[in-house]
């Protein structure tokens, strides 16, 4: 009904020509020779809208090594996280499942260790695994991967505020971060490509095996403080702001409603304020982009770039003031759209691939990359058929949800063609049709003509997951954890801990709440 969502390309060879390619590069045997499997450099930024790069069409942002390797692969217009927020967005990236399979609904309730990794996998199948930067897993657990400087930072502190969500509270801190400045140092990002740099360098000196090297970025994740050299390149006084009619608030899903009010950003925010935010995020997103642009070249340079296969996404987007939003932990574009680029041998050069994917396929896609034939139950999908402009087993449509802090409720997506339906538990849900509606305005759930349109994506999200359980089981997740809490910790201790992103009042009063006398 909705019918298949289009690719086209730009000087992308043929299929005949692709399917040659591939098998010379790393596909299956080629002239009665196995193919050597290709090494595999899966880059990861933290909290990167799709629409906030020079290849995805923005006016301003300027990322000029993400453009050329967009030009050298295939870029994936239409890419979305497994969740709009680090821990579960990481768990369903990394294992190739939905969050709630992995029991990971927030950043307080991490990947539980049930499904592997794609290092693992790829580790038993002979690979050379190491990783770099933020995995923000699970380290009680098998991460797949050789680990240096990585960190797994809300595994020892979670987000408190994801286990206070019936009824929800309030952050405090996060008004004050709708602000940017300039600094004069670099990023930690500088030091995780030093030594990226460095783990490139070995394995070209000799690894003896096909490696996989994932390195994960923190840029352009809040707080908003951009090198000054890239914040200057933004003026905040050019930069463009979303346009938020305030009619449009007065009938905002309540949901929503609920998260800028939770964030405490459903007052105004001041426009300086909001621009010199922008042009931050902006200059943050061009610095990401130079690192990127370090390890492309050291690919070139040491001679590894014909048989290494580069993948660049992030874990989630920002929603950057749309909507009245900012952050993430909404199914909204800004922060559920992510951006996703794969090159290397025998991928085609300039191709754009329109349909719907996720996260979660990135997996198979690793996973066929390297020889893999064995990895049942994965709820993801090879992307190479789709780069070679076939449809392959790919379902077409893709699968989000969202159980995050300042939620009310579970929240689900599918996007499937030029449609995408917004599911929320015990709450009115949402259908943009976002050919015609980019900017997620019109809800068209009431329209008679959108009915088919309504009952085929609903049909999709309860083929996939039952909404109220998985629900249910995310909120008995989060209170187990919380009452994991109140059993270890005095009400002090527990004060102690609420009061930095809930502020003394909350803390003091939940603390009392919990521990009952206030003992």
């Amino acid at each position: 009904m909705l019918g298949d969502a289009g690719e086209f390309d730009m000087a992308a060879p043929s299929r005949r020509e692709f399917v040659r390619s591939l098998s010379a590069g790393f596909g299956a045997a080629a002239a009665g020779r196995a193919a050597p499997r290709p090494n595999i450099l899966f880059v990861c930024s933290d909290q990167h809208s799709f629409r906030y790069a020079g290849y995805a069409g923005h006016p301003q942002v300027k990322t000029p090594n993400l453009d050329a390797i967009a030009r050298r692969g295939v870029t994936f217009l239409n890419a979305y996280t497994g969740a709009p927020v680090c821990v579960p967005g990481r768990t369903s990236m990394m294992t190739g499942m939905y969050p709630s399979d992995c029991n990971s609904f927030c950043n307080s309730t991490v990947w539980d260790g049930s499904h592997p990794t794609w290092g693992a996998r790829l580790r038993q199948a002979g690979y050379l695994t190491r990783a770099v930067g933020k995995l923000d897993l699970n380290p009680d657990f098998d991460t797949g991967f050789e680990e240096t400087m990585t960190s797994h930072g809300h595994r020892f502190r979670p987000d408190i505020t994801s286990l206070f969500r019936r009824p929800v509270g309030y952050r405090v801190d996060e008004r004050r971060g709708v602000d940017g400045k300039p600094r004069d140092r670099r990023h930690e990002d500088a030091r995780r490509t030093a030594l990226a740099l460095k783990l490139l360098r070995r394995n070209a000196s000799g690894a003896g095996r096909p490696w996989a090297l994932y390195v994960g970025f923190t840029e352009p994740h809040p707080r908003f403080v951009a090198l000054k050299k890239y914040y200057e390149m933004y003026p905040p006084e050019k930069v463009q702001l979303p346009e938020v009619p305030a009619a449009y608030l007065e009938r905002q899903h309540l949901m929503l409603q609920e998260l800028r009010r939770f964030k405490r950003i459903a007052t105004p925010i001041p426009e300086a304020r909001r621009r010199r935010a922008r042009a931050a995020y902006y200059g943050m997103v061009t610095e990401l982009d130079e690192y990127i642009g370090r390890l492309w070249r050291a690919l070139e340079d040491n001679g590894q770039l014909a048989n290494t296969v580069f993948v660049y996404t992030s874990d989630h987007g920002e929603s950057l003031g749309e909507h009245g939003l900012w952050y993430k932990n909404n199914l909204l574009e800004a922060a559920v759209h992510v951006p996703l680029v794969i090159a290397g041998p025998g991928i085609p050069a300039g191709k754009i691939v329109e349909t719907p994917v996720a996260h979660v396929d990135l997996v198979a896609t690793l996973l066929e990359l390297g020889g893999v034939t064995d990895a049942p139950g994965l709820r993801g999908h090879s992307l190479l058929p789709l780069m070679r402009g076939e449809r392959g087993a790919h379902p077409g449509f893709a699968y989000s949800e969202s159980h995050s802090e300042g939620n009310c409720t579970g929240s689900f997506m599918i996007r499937k063609g030029d449609w995408k339906y917004l599911h929320f538990t015990w709450y009115d849900d949402l259908l943009f049709n976002l050919a015609e509606d980019p900017g997620e305005m019109r809800n068209r759930i009431g329209d008679p003509a959108a009915r088919p349109v309504l009952e085929e994506l609903q049909a999709i999200l309860h083929g996939e997951v039952a909404p109220e359980e998985v629900t249910h089981r995310g909120f008995r997740r989060q209170a187990d954890m919380l009452a994991g809490l109140v059993r270890r910790m005095s009400r002090q201790e527990l004060v102690q801990l609420f009061e930095g992103r809930m502020g003394k009042g909350q803390a003091r009063a939940l603390a009392d709440l919990l521990k009952h006398d206030g003992s």
